[in-house]
This record gives structure tokens, sequence and C-alpha cells, in this order.
């Protein structure tokens, strides 16, 4: 190794030993120094940071960001500074020096422009990778490079190419489903539902984005008619339905099965929807649906052995990372329909990764293209607005095969007001609606302790009533329970757990006094001390458990979430019980291993997931945790009512402010 090689490991041995890097970020360098001995100092660096930013979420390190010290990029505080901008003083200054140093090594592979060095592997073996098309050199580790362009060649092998629709009776179909529900009803400008319905049936990739309550799963349903009604042999139609966690799948099948029976009367005599759609099974977890191998990133499912299936509605689109993706789209056939529902606004997974968003990065603008304008007019009646349609080279095949749903027809009140203010980054009006009159669906709580969230929780609060207390006084009235009456038991404990998912107490992080982990500690005291739970150890009746990885010899999947209560032939024994819609199951709690206590769960965690009244706590010294996006997936959890503890002065303003941006190259496909 040369000296300068040498001083710049031990300076990042020395960050990483500190905590300003992670371990890993700096034995990368040190594994890359090992493959090149003549890396320059500039190759380590930029490794050292690559390592740091796929650890907060980033799949590729953009040159740009090199250019000056990459502090904001690490999130790295003011103190640190100085000695990250004593180093890059001595590497180079701007993108062109960058890249040519990258390419200088064989541990480099340069794609998109030529290799500026002929040592630079070209086989696909190198660790690295620098993408230099585009106008925006990015750096990649080689997992996230192959997963990245194995979507953008699926996505655009399953945009570029329209399906033929029979458009007379595509616009009969529509406007079946479609029907005003009464004659009254205000007309609105377009019906964005019948739209994203006609760009699915015109394509084998869609995704139908949109906020809470615009109707995703309403318009899938009717997508399904849609697609048996125009499909010569309806009955061969093999349709599934997915989610990234169990509990997202459940609610999927559940709002799926409840908007086709809605719509049972509108085809009736024409379509048998329940005959057809009876053959759906229940929705499954991804994992469940590629067939992941214990201990393993392969899945049963691929490229050479695709899912046998002609229509895949995946629900929840945001939470799935890159890889899961990548994997999904080798798993299906050429001729299958893929269609991703999700919030494009919402966190992204907690992988590598903001696929939805990146996919959906111009969405609001449309973009839609002559050809697609007019037909979406011919085959709906709808004519797209001026402004959503594309101008100069803006018409992407991607565009053309997504639809947004604007109009949200359940967040119209102040959580809806407040969760679009937050959208907007306008902290003062969000202050605003917290401080008004709004005591019966939000408030506001600033400079609290966290006890005071842990009394909501057990009490609820005025206006809002909901809360932990309402499911444990149930657990302990078991009067009406006789044992060896298993039907009442099973609707006692429906009951039961309904009466848990009314309330959810919600934290951006894992650690420290507002962290998920002293909640729950504290809950569960204050919970004994009340006297609405007896602990006697780690399990006890009414002990909220998460599940943290997917057993499928229990039929558990990670997301899952129940209660544990006692078992309908023997009180003494306790199993945890979980509810699917309308189906309960239930396992002993002795079989689960990897498992939590969920009085209160991430932001992330909770994905997927809706309550009427939802505690969320903003902790100071969160950091770059606290964003605009975790704030807002908060407040759509809550249905009807929501209080927002904002620890310390300021936190709330400074998350609203703070966008999450995740470096990617498939934002250039939108």
């Amino acid at each position: 190794m040369t000296p300068g090689t040498t001083e710049i490991l031990h300076r990042l041995d020395a960050w990483a030993a500190a905590g300003w890097l992670r371990r890993l970020d700096s034995s990368l360098a040190t594994f890359v120094s090992r493959l090149d001995p003549n890396a320059s100092p500039a190759l380590l660096a930029a490794v050292a940071v690559l390592a740091c930013m796929e650890g907060r979420g980033h799949t590729c390190l953009p040159l740009t960001e090199l250019a000056q010290p990459p502090a904001d990029m690490l999130g790295w505080p003011q103190e640190q500074r100085d000695e990250l901008e004593d180093l890059w003083r001595t590497l180079p200054g701007d993108v062109e020096g960058w890249v040519a140093a990258l390419c200088a090594s064989p541990v480099v592979e340069s794609q998109g422009g030529g290799s500026t060095d002929t040592r630079a592997r070209c086989d696909g073996t190198a660790p690295l990778v620098l993408d230099v098309g585009g106008g925006q050199p990015r750096l990649y580790l080689r997992r996230y490079w192959n997963h990245e362009r194995s979507i953008a060649t699926a996505v655009l092998l399953r945009t570029e190419h329209p399906v033929a629709v029979d458009v007379p009776r595509a616009r009969e179909w529509l406007d079946r489903l479609f029907e005003p529900a009464s004659a009254q009803a205000p007309p609105q400008p377009i019906d964005w539902q019948k739209c994203a319905c006609a760009l699915a049936l015109g394509g084998r990739f869609t995704i139908i984005t949109g906020g809470p309550g615009t109707g995703k799963t309403y318009t899938a349903a009717r997508l399904l008619a849609l697609l048996f009604a125009l499909d010569p042999n309806p009955e061969r139609m093999r349709i599934t339905l997915a989610a990234p966690t169990g509990k997202a799948a459940a609610r999927l099948k559940q709002s799926i099965d409840g908007s086709l029976a809605e719509l049972s009367g509108k085809v009736a005599g024409r379509l048998d929807l329940a005959r057809l759609t009876g053959r759906m099974g229940a929705a499954r977890t991804l994992h469940s649906l590629l067939g992941a191998t214990p201990d393993s990133r392969s899945f049963r499912y691929n490229a050479r052995n695709p899912l046998d299936l002609d229509v895949l509605i995946v629900d929840e689109a945001s939470m799935v990372h890159m890889e899961m993706m990548s994997a999904l789209l080798q798993a299906l056939s050429p001729d299958a329909r893929l269609v991703l529902l999700g919030d494009k606004d919402q966190l992204s997974s907690v992988e590598a990764g903001a696929v939805l968003g990146d996919l959906c990065r111009s969405a609001a603008d449309g973009h839609y293209d002559a050809q697609t304008c007019a037909y979406l007019e011919a085959s709906t009646g709808q004519r797209v607005p001026d402004n959503l349609r594309a101008e100069g080279g803006r018409a992407t095949p991607l565009a053309q095969h997504t639809a947004m749903l604007r109009e949200s027809r359940r967040f119209g009140g102040p959580i809806g007001q407040l969760a679009l203010a937050v959208n907007a980054g306008d902290a003062r009006r969000a202050r605003q609606i917290l401080v008004e009159e709004h005591e019966a669906a939000v408030t506001l709580r600033e400079g609290q302790p966290a006890a005071a969230a842990v009394h909501v929780a057990l009490h609820g609060r005025a206006g809002a009533i909901e809360c932990y207390g309402d499911y444990l006084a149930l657990v302990k009235d078991r009067s009406a329970l006789r044992k060896g009456e298993p039907d009442a038991h099973a609707q006692w404990a429906k009951v039961v757990l309904r009466a848990f998912d009314r309330f959810r107490l919600l934290s951006a992080v894992h650690e420290g006094e507002w962290g998920t982990k002293a909640l729950n500690r504290a809950v569960r005291a204050a919970l004994a001390d009340s006297k609405l739970i007896a602990p006697s150890g780690e399990w006890y009746a009414g002990r909220p458990v998460m599940v943290l990885r997917n057993d499928r010899e229990l039929g558990v999947s990670n997301g899952d979430v129940g209660v544990a209560l006692p078992s309908a032939t023997d009180a003494s024994a306790l199993r945890a019980y979980f509810l699917d819609g309308d189906s309960l199951r239930s396992v002993s709690v002795s079989r689960l291993a990897h498992i939590e206590t969920a009085f209160a769960m991430t932001v992330h965690k909770s994905q997927g997931s809706e309550f009427e009244h939802v505690v969320l706590v903003l902790p100071p010294g969160a950091g770059d945790h606290l964003t605009r996006e975790l704030v807002y997936t908060g407040i759509t959890r809550a249905r009807s009512r929501l209080t927002l503890f904002d620890a310390d002065e300021g936190v709330l303003d400074a998350a609203i402010a703070r966008r999450t941006q995740r470096a990617s190259g498939l934002g250039d496909l939108s």
C-alpha cells in the first residue's frame, strides 16, 4: 500500500471507532485496498461514503456529492465536520477528478460512457460500478447496480409495448363500473379511478398511487371486474393479491372483497363476480408468494421458474425495497400484468431503495402524451387537463402507465388537512391546524414528558377516548365464556383484537426515553400499576406482540400483530391470537421465538395499518430519522383522531422541513 492509502485507512478506522462511521464502512474500504494495493485515497474515501449511504437507505453515491465534504449526506453534526474538511482538501475538487480517480482502479467497472482506463474490469466481476451515463455519474456497489438495472429493464420492457384494447367494449364497461352514485353528485373535473383502470387495461405494468382514502383498492376491484368482463376466458384468469407484510395483505384482501361485493349488484346478469373471484384465495406476503428460502436471499420463483399467474396486484408498494422489487419483476412471466398500489409520499422501506417514490417522481405532473390522452378520452370519456399533458421530451413510457388518484373521500377533515400541509412542507399551516379547535380530531402536546404520552395510551384524552384500557377491560372480563365453547371464545378474541386495533402509540425510533423500547416498558409498568394486566413473566394475558420473522410452519409473517390470550380449552395456557379480516388464527406463545412487545411501535412498522386514534411522538435528538415522510405516514395511520407529542420546541418544524432524499438512478425512468 502507498503511504496515502495507509493514512486514509487509519483515519477511516478512527472515525468508525468514534462512531462517526459504521465498522462496516471502514472495513469495506480496507477490503477494496486489498483487492487493489494501488487504490487511491479518493477511491477509499468514496467507498466508505458509499457504504455509509447504503446503510442510510441510498442505493448509490452521486459523485456531485463528493465535490464538497459530504457531511450532510453522512448526517454528521457540526463538531465532526472539521476532520472531514481536512481530508477533503487532499482529494479531487470536481466531479471529473473523482471520475478519473475511480476509473483508474480495476475494482471499478465503468458503465454508460466507456472506461477511461483499460484496467477497469468490464466482465461483471468488479465489486464497484461507476455509471457515467446520463450526465450524473453515480458509484454503486455491484449488488445494487444489478438490482437497479434489473428493475429498469423490466419496467421499460413492460411499458414500451401497450396491450391492444377493444376500446368500445372498454368504454361500455367502464361507464357501467363507474356510473355516478347519484344524479345530484357534483361532477368531478376528471375521474382518476376510471382513468387508472383504463391505463391498467392497456399495459402489463401499472402504478396507481394516491394518499389515504383516494380509493386505490376500490379502483383495483373495478379493474378486476373490467379484466374479467373483457377476457374471452375469464374462468381461466389467475389472479393473485400480495403485500409486503401479513397485516397489509389481510387488509388488501378484506378491502378488495368488500369492494367486489358492493360491485356485484352493478354487474348482475352480465358478470358472475362471486364465482370468478372465488378462486383468488387469500392475499399473500411477497416472501410467501416468491417462495423465500430460509437463511438465503434466493427465491423458489424467478426468471427460470416464473409465477403461474396472469394478474398480480401488490398493495403498500412503498414498503417494497429494491432487492424485493427486482426479484418480483424477474419472477413474472412477460405476459403477466403487475399493478402496484401505494402512496408515493409515505416512508420508503427500511432497506435500501425507494422504488415506488423513484418511479412516481413525476406522477403529480402527469406527462401524458397525445396517444395516451386520446385513448383515455375514447375509453373513459375523461379529458386529461392541459397541465397534465406532456411537453417536449417528458412523455416517458412509464408516465403513460402511472395514475395518481387525487381526491380523498376519507381525509377531508383536520387530519387530512394536516397531512396535506405536512406533505407540502408547510410547517406554519400544520401548526395552525394543530392548535385550532379540533380537539376531537387532532391535538398538539408540546414540551411534555414521555409519561404524558403513556397516560393517554392508558386512559385516552378529551375528545379521543380510544386507548389500551378498552381492550384490556375486555381481556379481564371473561364472564360470558365457558370452557368447551370454542365459538364463543373465538368471538370474544375477535372483539378483543378489534378493540386493541382502535388505538396505537407510534414513535420514530427504538432507543431513548421516547423510543419504542422505553415506551413499551413504561406502558407495561403503568398498566400493571393500574391492575389492567398481571405480568408475572415474559408472557401474560393482554400482551400485544409483533412478529419479527416469517415462519411458514407457524403460519406467521414479519409484521403480524396479535395479542396473547387464554386459550379456549385451558385458561392457564396462553396463545397469541391474530385477526386477518374476519379470520382468526392462533399460535402457542411457547413457539413464538421472534417477537417484540407492541404497545408502542415505530412508524415504519405501522405502515399498512390504520387506527381510530393514534398517539404520534416526535422525540428530540432523533436527527435524520425525523422526516416529512415519517410525520406524514404517522399522521395518516389515524382514521379519526390524532394526538401529536412534540417533545421539544422546533422538532415538528424541523421534521417537516427535512425530506427523505435517497440517491438512486430509477428516477430517470419517470
